[in-house]
């Protein structure tokens, strides 16, 4: 025994215990998440006319009186459990606000739909991959007497790969307060994007929501050079949401609305004595694709999964940031990044101790270089929730509720996490729904593919 590591001993005194199969169930249950929250309490059910007791439960016979619920983290570095179901959930909500299912007609794949990525303005030239990198014909330097050129054809893995030519040059100022208003700079967008649609057939933007309403859903994500670019699946309903026909004059005038809004909005920075007042626009790469019940076109799947799949992010997977805030400048100095990436948190907490930049708190989010937005938000009447989800979820694991049923709750949070052997079991639980689910996934596509 003494030759065994800590969580194998543990593992072991686990199994030995007599309650062990209820808190493999319990571990089972949540999925294998890696580290789950334990809750104390009950929950009892009455009929609500005659008062009968229908169902009570308590933890009082759990293994250590407690029951263990996910963590729900999204990030697959935290929790690869918890962040495949969120992936799961984020496919089904934005596929839901496409193709309809989730109380969302299945009318709205016929409505105007847009897929629009917008990307981070210029903060100074970086390394590229796939193509020459940044061929010059003088082939000068710039002022700090760096070359202003690259000849090399960087592979997408090289982690030359969004580093700047000269750091010197690169703009990391503005970089930082770009991501602190790129959810302003979002909401702008949306707003000039309704007003134009309004002006174009001459209305008022007051008056737009009683001929259409504008839904999206939308992901951020962070690029090579550490800077937020946005995808969005855009929608045009008529005014009562999902259930009604846009307008006929709506669907030729979307596209337009969008490119001249995206190269339109800006916004504009609290003045500072150190940095100035600065403007902040998109980046000069629009892209906006129609999307098409039938024909040509990104697949309402494929732009599903899409979206889910960046949910799922954090941020020192895509190497643009860590997945924990910083209190100190050491914590920045002794993170595990690249250069570039450091430079970008050091410039958040200096700018984050200038008065005028308080309200952003950049300090506190050094972590993700400034960006305080939501990976994920959409407008309400796009489609369902995710608390929808949740709830659908857990109705359909508990069974069906009786109608007029009274349910009292009660818990308490009492701890979270795992010992080194149920963290072991944990994992191993996790990584076989995770092969059953690619195996079955297999299974599918070949049952399709043999059709």
């Amino acid at each position: 025994m003494r030759q065994l590591s800590e969580a194998d001993r543990d593992a072991i005194g686990l199994a030995q215990d007599l309650k062990f199969p209820r808190l493999l169930e319990q571990i089972t249950a949540t999925g294998g998440c890696s580290h789950p929250v334990h809750l104390s309490g009950s929950t009892t059910t009455l009929d609500g006319t005659t008062g009968e007791l229908l169902r009570h439960y308590d933890t009082g016979t759990e293994p250590g009186e407690r029951l263990l619920v996910r963590c729900r983290n999204r990030r697959a570095t935290v929790c690869p459990a918890c962040s495949r179901l969120h992936a799961g959930d984020t496919f089904h909500l934005v596929r839901a606000g496409l193709l309809g299912g989730k109380n969302v007609p299945p009318t709205v794949r016929h409505r105007p739909r847009l897929f629009v990525t917008l990307t981070a303005p210029s903060f100074g030239n970086v390394h590229r991959a796939g193509e020459l990198c940044r061929p010059r014909r003088d082939r000068g330097t710039c002022e700090h007497d760096r070359p202003r050129s690259c000849g090399a054809v960087h592979g997408p893995d090289d982690p030359s790969v969004g580093k700047p030519l000269c750091a010197d040059c690169y703009d990391y100022t503005g970089h930082v307060l770009w991501h602190a208003h790129a959810s302003k700079l979002w909401d702008r967008f949306v707003i000039d994007v309704r007003r134009r649609l309004a002006s174009s057939v001459g209305l008022v933007q007051s008056r737009f929501r009683d001929h259409a309403r504008l839904s999206f859903a939308r992901v951020a994500e962070y690029q090579k050079r550490a800077a937020v670019h946005v995808h969005a699946v855009v929608r045009l309903d008529g005014p009562n949401g999902p259930a009604d026909e846009p307008p006929p004059w709506a669907a030729d005038r979307l596209i337009d609305a969008v490119r001249s809004s995206a190269r339109r909005v800006l916004v504009r920075t609290p003045y500072s004595p150190a940095v100035g007042e600065l403007v902040l626009r998109w980046g000069e790469q629009v892209d906006v694709r129609p999307l098409h019940a039938e024909g040509d076109g990104p697949g309402d799947d494929a732009v599903a999964a899409y979206v889910a799949k960046y949910v799922t992010k954090g941020a020192s997977e895509t190497g643009a940031g860590i997945d924990h805030r910083v209190t100190t400048w050491d914590d920045i100095e002794s993170a595990s990044v690249k250069a570039h990436v450091r430079t970008l948190m050091r410039a958040c907490w200096r700018l984050g101790g200038l008065p005028e930049y308080e309200p952003l708190n950049l300090r506190t989010w050094a972590h993700t270089l400034g960006y305080r937005g939501h990976i994920l938000t959409k407008s309400r009447a796009y489609s369902t929730t995710f608390a929808a989800l949740r709830a659908e979820r857990a109705q359909h694991v508990a069974g069906v509720d009786v109608p007029g049923a009274v349910t009292e709750r009660n818990w308490r949070y009492v701890g979270s996490g795992h010992t080194p052997g149920a963290a072991l079991i944990a994992a191993g639980i996790a990584d076989d729904i995770a092969q059953n689910r690619a195996v079955a996934r297999e299974a599918l596509r070949a049952g399709g593919d043999a059709t």
